[in-house]
């Protein structure tokens, strides 16, 4: 597949069949539209996300927001493809994930993505640079070493490239984690909590660096997080509350948080989290 790189805030997108588009700063890279996800607790359906509809633009910046069980990482694993919709759809630069087989997702998705997961998904037998490199060697790019170590540097891990992920911290990991979303210079990417793990010095670092991937490649941003401070340094925050969108900045015609929605306990949002927890790791793997 030919390389898609980007030029200031007009990505250039290639497609599966190799058909090059333009997404200019008013043109969607993710259209969301009536998503719903069910999952089977026992013998009933437990409803994770219900009709969520958003659009979001080239260049655009994003925060997801809400309390636990909310929805938010399953929402962005919907987005991303890692998962399918019990229905609605997802149409991710110009690829309609519904009509794609596995294999073309998980293709548009190399092309296309860059995910930083909660939980890093580092592959334990590989170093820390060697882990950097594995997206842009899924694309048949190979020699890569140097970005790949400049990129971990950026993170404040120039003296790490050689250490297992048994070796780091979990603060380290999530930096590497973060280098390897940066390899293939993603038109759009997806980060659940990004500095969560991290201390308040690096996690500002980390900042810096996703607003300036957004500034020079034009790489759109969709961040799942708790940290208000973050998300109001975003274009657009989306709320979610019990798996429906509450309030959008982005959005005049969303609806504001409804007293029946607002009133549903925390301990039934925990029990959704915990019962989601398992499904989207296992689906995340994909």
């Amino acid at each position: 597949m030919a390389n898609s790189k980007k030029a200031g805030i007009h990505p250039a997108v290639t497609t599966l069949d190799n058909t090059f588009l333009m997404f200019e700063s008013n043109q969607e890279v993710l259209k969301v539209e009536g998503l719903t996800k069910t999952y089977q607790s026992g013998n009933r359906p437990l409803t994770v996300l219900a009709d969520v509809s958003f659009s979001i633009h080239g260049g655009d910046t994003c925060a997801i927001v809400g309390p636990s069980g909310s929805g938010k990482t399953t929402l962005l694993g919907l987005c991303a493809g890692l998962d399918t919709p019990s229905s609605g759809s997802v149409t991710l630069c110009g690829h309609p994930f519904g009509s794609l087989s596995e294999d073309e997702r998980a293709e548009a998705r190399n092309e296309h993505v860059g995910f930083v997961f909660q939980s890093f998904r580092l592959i334990p037998t590989l170093t820390a640079i060697e882990n950097v490199m594995v997206p842009a060697e899924l694309r048949g790019r190979y020699d890569v070493r140097d970005e790949a170590a400049a990129l971990l540097a950026d993170v404040g891990l120039g003296d790490r490239l050689d250490h297992f992920p048994s070796q780091l911290s979990g603060g380290e990991q999530q930096r590497v984690a973060l280098a390897r979303a940066f390899i293939n210079r993603p038109d759009i990417l997806f980060a659940d909590e990004p500095t969560g793990n991290l201390d308040s010095e690096t996690g500002e670092h980390v900042v810096e660096l996703l607003f300036r991937l957004n500034k020079e490649a034009g790489t759109t941003l969709v961040l799942v997080t708790h940290d208000l401070d973050l998300a109001s340094m975003t274009d657009r925050t989306i709320r979610l509350h019990g798996g429906h969108v509450v309030s959008d900045t982005g959005s005049s015609t969303a609806s504001e948080a409804a007293p029946s929605l607002e009133a549903s306990s925390d301990a039934s949002a925990g029990m959704v989290d915990a019962s989601v927890e398992a499904a989207t790791e296992t689906a995340s793997e994909a």
